[in-house]
């Protein structure tokens, strides 16, 4: 019993010690110093800012665009507004797609008194997407910039200037960062850079990314951070993921600098629901609180932090951050080892370790990851909501419940596996494999559950089938996991330390406990000491995976990692039946709460259902739809068939997913303006002017022949129309259009298809009816699309 109730208390302690850490500061008040962050002081300018959505180019951004430069001015950072185009691409296939626009980025600097000395800079973005004010994203980011320029100005002069970079069309492409990182001159003046993001409306700020050769800059955040949230984790994950913000734009120029952002509240992101009324104001505090103490002490030191060896390192409780370089990481790993090899010394004295149960614990450990993935991957399956952002929005309407199911499952099954070894059933094979055969019953076959549910349960009959002892079965858990933390030391040295802590901690239990082998109350007590805090700062991680990543699959490593902690207290004696039922009991409540997860209709006014309606013009034909591309609801229904026409199912080139789609009455639209000129060098010269009020237009371009693209907008470019394919080219916030000079390699044609938006519904059609607070338009609805075709030749 007593090592029963040392694994609740380690669970029930862990869990507290781990929601601690991840609550938000309390916002500081108007009121506070000069010279303190004060997130109601910054909220007057959220308010502002995303008072409405304000993507670029429109007059709405323009408005956010002459605010900030008022402010600017009243900060005494003398703003420019630094005008230029910009554009990123990319190649598929040898078909060019092109995103770009002009950009108005606001640029302000607070004097240093050395000038000449490399400048600390703040940048965050101020346009937002269609269809949200982007209260978190990002007028929280602007918004702290200007309070944070506030603050060190309150201080005094600083050493160096500290540049103010509010980027615009970063969310069209980071096109604003792009602009200035590779043409402005400015951008050469900054020595040290500290974006802020965000993907969500609240939750704990993390610094997940940074600059390359990290080592010097972390030593800055440890020493400087107001209980910073980072991890080398953090950053190699997102090298490796496809996501990109502005700070993308200056590593690629070489700029030193750290990158903030928070993912909590996830609903929000991009959402109509992004409002200042709905920004956790903790968590504005939190990202002011971390970035004015970093940016502080780098504006006011003589020296900024170079580059060196990237470091391996994590903040463990509040303000602690363990760091070191790469080659360290082997020294953690020989000292767990060598506790380790204590433990199980000391344990030998005690009784036998047989060679079979080390075997069998290494094998469970495998059976307790593989396990708890198929239960895991099951369960996502089993919520019925489809994959993608939009689609996955039925589970950020009611997160807490969702991850409260994921935990409670992952920590029932870890714990049920532990529990089961002692009495070696190899019954235990049968859960994991229900698992991987339900989920091809939910949404057709399931090939990675059935792999998971088919692996696990192969490893469950090797493994298990007669009672193995604790010790050697602890004894085994660490042995796979030390030969794990080997593996990532030399693959991915960054990683490597989420296996070596923990490791390090149980090295220390067993080699105080023999392996577990005492059993009195005060090796209970260490036990369960170590576990609470080594689960503590494992549910941080696996909290973040769980906030990143639509994958709750990959939780099964923060499985393993508590595993190497929780399975002395999880393996009771054979046959100890509370304690082998802690488990079972956990999977019950677990798949309780996901049945209520698939029952819930989360849609109120607080977290209402997106629902997305467009008009869409073919100047072709002359028809015209009314169309849906999101949830098919009564409202929307009203929508499509409000002039009449029935509802079908529709494909076209001119939106870029099928849809549903109604006919409308056709409403006069102005068509924008498009023309191929012949230079005297031999070049063509395509010039596309969007019609009056629309703020993108996108062309398509096929070529029977060979076409070299030389520049656009002015801009060099070097890609080629591949003959018989359609490449694409959308430019936002220009009026006067754009142009592009093509070369040619003899005679031939152009087909050109154009698509030009406007943000709102067309005056002529009849309005839109008023929506049920239960829904929000998404993105782009409520917006007019006119297409079209043309012809060239030369």
């Amino acid at each position: 019993m007593g090592r029963l109730l040392a694994l609740a208390a380690a669970l029930i302690a862990a869990a507290l010690i781990a929601w601690w850490g991840e609550r938000t500061p309390e916002p500081v008040a108007a009121s506070a110093p000069a010279t303190a962050f004060s997130a109601e002081r910054a909220m007057a300018d959220v308010r502002v800012i995303a008072r409405v959505p304000h993507p670029m180019g429109s007059p709405e951004n323009q408005q956010v665009r002459d605010y900030l430069v008022g402010r600017m001015t009243a900060l005494g950072l003398s703003p420019q507004v630094r005008r230029d185009n910009a554009y990123t691409h990319r190649t598929v296939r040898g078909d060019v797609f092109v995103s770009g626009g002009a950009v108005e980025n606001v640029i302000g600097v607070l004097p240093g008194r050395d000038r000449s000395l490399p400048a600390v800079a703040l940048m965050a973005h101020y346009d937002s997407v269609p269809g949200s004010p982007g209260a978190a994203d990002d007028a929280a980011g602007v918004a702290a910039a200007l309070e944070i320029a506030r603050a060190v100005k309150a201080q005094g002069v600083p050493a160096r200037d500290l540049m103010l970079v509010i980027t615009d069309g970063e969310e069209s492409g980071l096109l604003g960062a792009n602009a200035f990182f590779k043409r402005d001159p400015l951008a050469r003046r900054i020595g040290l850079l500290l974006n802020m993001e965000a993907r969500g409306g609240g939750g704990r700020v993390q610094m997940f990314e940074t600059s390359a050769g990290n080592g010097p800059l972390i030593d800055l955040l440890s020493r400087t951070g107001e209980q910073p949230t980072s991890s080398s984790l953090s950053v190699f994950i997102y090298e490796k993921m496809p996501n990109d913000t502005d700070f993308t734009e200056s590593k690629k120029v070489g700029v030193s600098g750290l990158n903030y952002a928070f993912i909590g509240r996830q609903f929000d992101y991009h959402s109509a629901t992004s409002t200042p009324a709905n920004l956790d104001r903790g968590t504005l505090q939190d990202l002011g609180d971390q970035v004015l103490a970093t940016g502080r002490a780098a504006a006011f030191a003589t020296t900024l932090p170079g580059k060196g060896e990237d470091a391996v390192y994590s903040q463990v409780f509040g303000d602690l951050i363990f760091a070191y370089p790469a080659w360290g990481g082997w020294l953690v790993l020989l000292v767990a080892a060598g506790l380790i090899a204590v433990g199980v010394s000391r344990a030998r004295r005690i009784e036998p370790l047989v060679w079979t149960d080390i075997a069998r614990g290494a094998g469970a450990t495998l059976f307790a990851v593989l396990g708890s993935a198929a239960v895991l991957h099951f369960a996502r399956r089993a919520t019925g909501a489809d994959f993608g952002y939009v689609e996955q929005r039925f589970l950020l309407a009611q997160v807490s419940r969702w991850e409260a199911a994921v935990m409670l499952l992952a920590v029932g099954f870890l714990v049920m596996a532990a529990a089961e070894l002692a009495r070696g059933r190899r019954k235990v094979a049968l859960v994991p494999l229900a698992a991987g055969i339900a989920g091809s019953a939910l949404g057709g076959f399931d090939q990675t559950g059935l792999i998971l549910g088919v692996a696990a349960a192969l490893v469950a009959v090797a493994a298990y089938g007669r009672p193995v002892g604790r010790a050697g079965a602890w004894t085994g858990v660490l042995t796979i996991s030390l030969v794990a933390a080997v593996a990532a030391q030399i693959a991915a040295p960054a990683t490597a330390y989420m296996f070596a802590w923990p490791l390090l901690l149980a090295g220390v239990g067993a080699a105080a406990s023999a392996m577990s082998c005492r059993r009195g109350p005060a090796t209970l007590a260490l036990l369960g000491l170590l576990a609470a805090l080594g689960l503590a700062w494992i549910a941080g991680t696996a909290h973040g995976l769980f906030l990143g990543l639509d994958m709750p699959e990959l939780l099964a490593a923060t499985v393993w990692l508590a595993a190497i902690l929780i399975w002395p207290l999880a393996q009771p004696e054979e046959g100890a039946p509370p304690a082998r039922l802690v488990g079972p009991v956990l999977l019950v409540a677990g798949l309780a709460v996901l049945v209520a997860v698939r029952l819930n209709t989360p849609w109120d006014a607080r977290y209402p259902q997106a629902v997305h309606v467009a008009y869409h013009l073919d100047q072709d034909t002359g028809r015209a739809w009314r169309v849906s591309s999101l949830a098919r609801t009564p409202w929307v229904n009203a929508v499509l068939t409000a002039d009449g026409g029935a509802v079908a199912r529709r494909d076209t080139w001119a939106l870029r997913r099928p849809h549903e789609a109604a006919p409308a009455r056709p409403e006069p639209m102005a068509a924008p303006t498009l023309s191929l000129a012949a230079q005297p060098d031999g070049s063509l010269v395509l010039a596309a002017l969007p019609p009056a009020g629309a703020r993108q237009i996108s062309v398509q371009l096929r070529a029977n022949t060979a076409v070299a693209i030389e520049n656009i907008a002015g801009l060099p470019f070097s890609a080629s129309l591949k003959p018989g394919s359609w490449s694409r080219v959308s430019w936002e916030a220009s009026p006067q259009g754009f142009g592009m000079r093509l070369r040619p390699a003899g005679p031939g044609a152009l087909d050109v298809r154009y698509v030009a938006t406007w943000d709102d519904w067309p005056t002529g059609a009849q309005a839109l009816p008023a929506q049920p607070k239960a829904q929000m338009g998404f993105d782009t609805s409520g917006s007019t699309i006119v297409s079209g075709t043309r012809r060239f030749t030369w």
